[in-house]
């Protein structure tokens, strides 16, 4: 199940990229027409999104058992995303998971608790040289047939979408400070129902839920979720 979930969000990714690159409306002289340029970037940048947490489950191992598909897909979902090297982007996270919230051994974590800095900190462990060096050799080669205000609506924009849902949902709001007793892994999870959670960042917000149980793919978090849930309740307590 796992790699046809992998595989259509690879496949809607690029079918979608392919119809608004071509098709869309970029402008119009309706509300209407505007409205549909800004649901295709939403849409776009979902589904960018949907390639990082693809990337991210593959480093886990959940897309396939054998590792070479994992790695096969995570390296070509990360590449579509931004050019990433999801050999990189597997080191880090390993980091992470080992050190979560840790002031110095956590790539993805930014003692300053500031969002901006934060960001900033997030962006520079994860780009790379080679990276701006694919993408813009792919822009220019893409200029060739694509209006360039195209590749910017339709693809640029929403790859950075995609970037600052990941960061806010999957680094900030669950790792950022006050850390206490309560929160494992110095990780907290959103309180939304399952279809918010979905929609917000692919149950990536349910985080202690991944911190707690790391192999499980993203589309069964809810589940832990559900299974944390009840076993606190019974015990009296609450969700971090």
């Amino acid at each position: 199940m796992g790699l046809i979930i992998a595989l259509v969000i690879i496949a809607l990714w690029c079918g979608h990229l392919w119809w608004t690159l071509l098709h869309a409306p970029l402008a119009g002289a309706s509300a209407l027409e505007w409205l549909l340029v800004g649901v295709h970037v939403l849409v776009q940048g979902y589904l960018s999104t949907g390639l990082f947490i693809t990337a991210h489950d593959a480093i886990h191992g959940t897309v396939s058992p054998r590792k070479s598909i994992n790695d096969a897909v995570g390296t070509l979902s990360a590449f579509l995303f931004a050019g990433l090297s999801y050999r990189r982007l597997s080191i880090n996270h390993h980091l992470h998971h080992a050190h979560p919230a840790d002031d110095h051994d956590d790539p993805d974590y930014h003692a300053s608790n500031s969002y901006v800095p934060w960001f900033a900190a997030f962006m520079r462990h994860y780009a790379s040289w080679s990276q701006f060096i694919i993408m813009g050799v792919a822009f220019n080669v893409l200029k060739i047939w694509i209006p360039e205000p195209r590749l910017w609506v339709y693809w640029i924009i929403p790859a950075f979408l995609g970037a600052f849902q990941l960061f806010t949902i999957g680094t900030y709001l669950p790792h950022r400070k006050p850390h206490t007793h309560d929160m494992p892994h110095n990780a907290r999870s959103m309180r939304l129902n399952h279809a918010l959670a979905m929609l917000s960042c692919y149950f990536f917000g349910y985080h202690t839920e991944h911190h707690l149980s790391p192999g499980t793919p993203w589309w069964r978090l809810w589940r832990v979720k559900e299974q944390r849930q009840g076993a606190l309740h019974a015990r009296g307590g609450e969700l971090s």
